[in-house]
C-alpha cells in the first residue's frame, strides 16, 4: 500500500468548496493544518464563525475528498475558528483587496442585470413571482442573487427555504444559498413573529447594506423583491442602483391593474426602464382545457398598454401565470414551483428564459487587447 502525503491531501482539498462562498477552502485559507500518520489523516479547518450552520456539510465534504486518496484508512476533521486578523484578511481577499465596500451593481463596469420586481398593492403574488423567477434563472445556469427589499412584509426566506442566519466575516455578510440562489432578507435577522418598526432613513440604510455589505460575487442577475406601492424603498432603489430595471406584477382585476400602473409610472420620474408586465392569477385551468377567469381579465394588457403610452416606449405583457395550487404550496414549503412540472412552472420558466438570457454588455469587460 502506498503512503499518502500531506501534499496529496492538500491537493485533494482543493476540490472542497465552501458551500456559500463557492470557492475552494484552500483558496480561502480555511485549511489550518494537515497531519498524516500512516493511513490516518487529520485535517484542521478554520470556520468563519463557531456556530457555522454548514459545519456538518464542510466536514463531510472534507472526509469524502480525502478518503478517495489511495492509502487513506481514516479521516479526522478538527474544527477551529478564524481569529479577527484572519477574518479581516478573508474579507479583503473577497473584496479584491478593497477595505470598504461600494455597491458593485451601481458601478459603470457592472455586468449584472438588476431587476426590481414591484406591484401597486399587496396580495398579487409579487414575492412568489420573484422567488420563482430567481429559482428558474438559477436552474437555467445563471448566477442569481435575490434581495428581499420588502422590509416590513418579508417572506422570501420561507419561500426560498432558507432556514439559517447568514455568516458574518469582519462585517461582511455571506448570503445563504437556497435553490442555487444567493438570498438576503431582514427576516434572517429578526426573531420569529417580531415586527420591524422603522422609518424611511432606516429602510434606506438596510437596503444599502444588503447591496454593499453582502458578498454577492459575480452575478448575472440580481432580483429585488420590492414592497408594494411607491414608498421609501421604491425611491431608494433608483438612488442606490440607477441602472435597475422594473418588472410590474398585477392580476387581471382592473382594480389591481390601476394601482399597478401607478407603481410602474414612477419610472418616468426615476428614469428607470420598465421591462414588462406579468399578470399573475390569470385564470384557473379546467379539466376540459378551458380557462375560468376568477379575477376577471384584461388587467395585465391594460397596464402594459397604458404604461407604453405614458412612458413613450413599448412595455410588453411578458407572461400570464395561471392559478396553481402547487405554486402556493411551494411558497409555504420553501420549494419554488419553478423547479417542478406544473402549469405555472412552465410559464415562469419561459419568462425566466426571456429575462435572464439577455446578452451581457461589453462595458467593463477586459477584452485582452493592448493599444499599439
Amino acid at each position: 500500500m502506498s503512503m499518502v502525503t500531506e501534499e496529496q491531501v492538500r491537493e485533494a482539498l482543493n476540490d472542497v468548496m465552501d458551500p456559500e462562498i463557492r470557492r475552494p477552502i484552500t483558496e480561502l485559507n480555511m485549511v489550518d493544518g494537515v497531519k498524516v500518520d500512516g493511513g490516518n489523516v487529520e485535517v484542521t479547518i478554520l470556520l468563519t464563525t463557531a456556530g457555522c450552520p454548514l459545519k456538518t456539510t464542510i466536514t463531510e465534504d472534507v472526509e469524502n475528498a480525502v478518503q478517495k486518496l489511495e492509502g487513506v484508512e481514516s479521516v479526522s476533521v478538527v474544527m477551529g475558528v478564524m481569529n479577527d486578523e484572519q477574518k479581516k484578511s478573508l474579507r479583503e481577499q473577497l473584496n479584491g483587496g478593497v477595505a470598504e465596500r461600494d455597491i458593485p451593481f451601481a458601478q459603470p463596469g457592472s455586468l449584472t442585470r438588476v431587476i426590481a420586481v414591484t406591484s401597486g398593492k399587496g396580495g398579487v403574488g409579487k414575492s412568489s413571482m420573484t422567488a420563482n423567477l430567481a429559482a428558474a434563472m438559477a436552474k437555467q445556469g445563471l448566477k442569481v442573487g435575490l434581495v428581499d427589499a420588502d422590509i416590513y412584509g418579508f417572506s422570501i426566506p420561507r419561500m426560498m427555504g432558507v432556514d439559517h442566519e447568514p455568516q458574518v466575516i469582519d462585517g461582511m455578510i455571506i448570503p445563504p444559498i437556497a435553490n442555487d440562489v444567493k438570498v438576503i432578507s431582514i427576516g434572517m435577522f429578526v426573531p420569529e413573529g417580531q415586527a420591524v418598526v422603522w422609518r424611511g432613513p432606516m429602510l434606506h440604510r438596510a437596503i444599502q447594506q444588503f447591496l454593499a455589505d453582502v458578498f454577492w460575487g459575480d452575478l448575472d442577475v440580481l432580483l429585488l423583491d420590492l414592497p408594494p406601492g411607491t414608498g421609501d424603498v421604491a425611491i431608494s432603489i433608483p438612488q442606490l442602483i440607477p441602472n435597475a430595471e422594473i418588472l410590474v406584477i398585477t392580476t387581471p382585476q382592473i382594480a389591481a391593474a390601476e394601482v399597478a400602473e401607478r407603481a410602474g409610472s414612477i419610472s418616468g420620474q426615476t428614469r428607470q426602464r420598465v421591462i414588462g408586465v406579468v399578470e399573475n392569477m390569470s385564470f384557473l385551468p379546467q379539466p376540459d382545457g378551458t380557462h375560468l377567469n376568477l379575477f376577471g381579465e384584461g388587467g395585465g394588457s391594460t397596464v402594459a398598454a397604458r404604461l407604453s403610452t405614458a412612458l413613450g416606449y413599448e412595455v410588453p405583457l411578458l407572461a400570464q401565470v395561471p392559478l396553481d395550487v402547487d405554486l402556493r404550496e411551494g411558497g409555504d414549503n420553501g420549494t419554488p414551483v419553478a423547479l417542478t412540472d406544473s402549469p405555472a412552472s412552465k410559464v415562469i420558466n419561459e419568462l425566466a428564459e426571456k429575462l435572464g438570457h439577455r446578452a451581457r454588455g461589453l462595458a467593463g469587460r477586459q477584452l485582452g487587447v493592448t493599444p499599439m
